[in-house]
């Protein structure tokens, strides 16, 4: 029996080879803020058109209480938006960016773009 941390490693491998064959390119995978109480990006993203995409990614053994991407709430939300914000720091000029949600579950894999916003 795989552990939590086994399928969370698989789900992640099984959202980045999608995203790839979708047209997006690695920057970085499992970007942490650093200290204690920052936030971590599973997946940063980049589309041909240069916009970067901070990617959650998800997985769940069934549908309860909301499934995998009802698992993405707003105390998720606010630390992935902070994690983005510190890796932002080091760019002179930021380019587009967006938060996009993978979620692994009983129903495949479904890619949720512009899950939420930074707003």
């Amino acid at each position: 029996m795989a552990t939590t941390r086994v399928r969370g490693q698989q789900a992640e491998d099984a959202a980045l080879a999608h995203l790839r064959s979708a047209g997006l390119a690695l920057v970085q995978r499992n970007y942490r803020t650093p200290g204690r109480g920052g936030g971590e990006i599973d997946l940063i993203m980049r589309e041909r058109g240069g916009t970067l995409v901070f990617v959650e990614v998800r997985s769940r053994a069934g549908a309860g209480f909301g499934g995998a991407a009802g698992s993405v709430g707003a105390v998720k939300q606010r630390r992935i938006i902070f994690a983005a914000r510190h890796y932002l720091m080091r760019w002179p000029s930021p380019p587009p960016c967006r938060f996009d949600v993978v979620t692994l579950g009983p129903e495949g894999l479904q890619w949720l773009r512009a899950a939420f916003d930074a707003g």
